[in-house]
């Protein structure tokens, strides 16, 4: 790649690249949230990337030329010209449009192309801006992937189902209808107990917790301090139910627990859930262990203390962040699990929250209440993970290094 390195072709380049990149997130973004027609175009974004990745690369005086183009690219989008094209679009959206293609493109590529020449430049230069414009697609394609089906769904949950027959592909949102807009979610507490359903999975995933964090945490203790024969084919076989399918084992599980009449019965979910959760809460908690000091505890054992005070004093006191990261992980699994509650779970008194929005997948149901539970579903578990997510990386990078 040495022939790009020089600053007035790699600065083009990089100013092609992210300014397609940047059109079809806008000619995205503004199709779901206005219901017009926006797409990007490459032909455009080679016209405006070239001059403005120039531009960028020679500073200087050609700063001047870049609020010029600023300016020149800024009505041009605004008339519905460049890398995002558009038909019969408002003039509200163009001009949005073209702000956000503006803001996203100036701003980063200069960031990106900051440090380049015109001249030819070092491997680590051209190296170092490559990987700073990768990155920028990173971010953005990352969080396009999951905000767009998040939009998507919340959009299509505030919709009624006049607006989604004559448009299922329009996203945007019609504020004029006040609070109309959360019909669907009032209707899932009011006539499809969808309130009963999240007070379910709720109690099932804590009980969830505190039955896997009382077989996990002697179980991981005894892994990481204890010696007894067969302790390293243990510690390395933890996982090992993790190669085997929930699938494969989905219909032993129907005829045994149909057997022992545990189907369609919280006991039965409360009793297969921890089995699951358990060799993960197992495995994190070995490796916390192994990082602290084993002094503190051989100093509470000469003191007097058994083994379980050792435990209950100084250990689970010092471990508190990875207990606090395994008791987030294991309630996200039981409050998402689905498979489990779909396959034991026929008596609609008794469901889950995942197992409640299968139900509403039929024909006889409008969609628009299917997008509603699932937004219901996953709102809580996201503000949980967000709330507490210092201490779910605490936790888990803690014991990476032993101290």
């Amino acid at each position: 790649m040495k022939h790009l390195r020089f600053g007035y072709l790699t600065g083009p380049a990089l100013g092609v690249l992210w300014t397609f990149v940047l059109a079809v997130t806008v000619a995205v973004a503004m199709s779901f949230a206005t219901g017009e027609a926006f797409k990007p175009s490459l032909i455009w974004s080679v016209i405006f990337g070239i001059p403005t990745g120039l531009a960028l690369v020679w500073g200087g005086t050609a700063r001047t030329a870049s609020v010029v183009l600023a300016v020149v690219y800024f009505v041009a989008l605004s008339l519905g010209i460049g890398p995002v094209l558009t038909q019969n679009a408002s003039l509200v959206a163009r001009v949005a449009a073209a702000l956000f293609l503006g803001v996203g493109i100036g701003w980063p590529l200069k960031v990106f192309v900051e440090e380049l020449s015109m001249g030819a430049l070092t491997r680590h230069e051209f190296e170092d801006a490559v990987i700073r414009t990768l990155k920028g697609f990173g971010y953005i394609f990352f969080t396009a992937i999951v905000v767009i089906p998040f939009y998507v769904m919340v959009m299509t949950s505030l919709k009624n189902q006049a607006q989604l027959m004559q448009n299922p592909l329009d996203f945007s949102i019609d504020l004029s209808q006040g609070w109309g807009l959360f019909r669907s979610y009032v209707e899932l507490i009011t006539e499809f107990n969808f309130g009963s359903y999240m007070w379910t999975s709720f109690y099932i995933s804590v009980l969830t917790v505190f039955i896997t964090l009382l077989f996990a945490i002697p179980g991981a203790y005894a892994v990481a301090r204890l010696r007894f024969r067969g302790q390293a084919a243990f510690s390395r076989s933890i996982l090992l139910i993790y190669m085997v399918p929930m699938i494969v084992l989905a219909l032993p599980i129907y005829i045994a627990f149909s057997m022992m009449g545990l189907r369609n019965s919280i006991t039965g979910i409360v009793m297969i859930y921890p089995v699951t959760t358990i060799p993960v809460a197992l495995y994190m908690l070995q490796g916390y262990f192994r990082g602290l000091p084993a002094e503190v505890e051989e100093a509470g054992l000469m003191d007097g203390l058994s083994r379980l005070q050792v435990i209950w004093k100084i250990t689970l006191p010092l471990s508190l962040p990875a207990l606090a990261s395994v008791s987030l992980y294991v309630f996200m699994i039981a409050w998402n699990e689905f498979l489990l509650a779909f396959m034991l779970l026929d008596d609609p008194s008794k469901f889950t929250l995942t197992r409640g929005i299968a139900s509403l997948n039929s024909s006889e149901i409008p969609r628009q209440h299917l997008m509603a539970g699932s937004v219901i579903a996953t709102v809580p578990i996201m503000a949980l993970f967000l709330g507490l997510e210092k201490f779910m990386t605490k936790g888990l990078t803690a014991g990476s290094v032993k101290g």
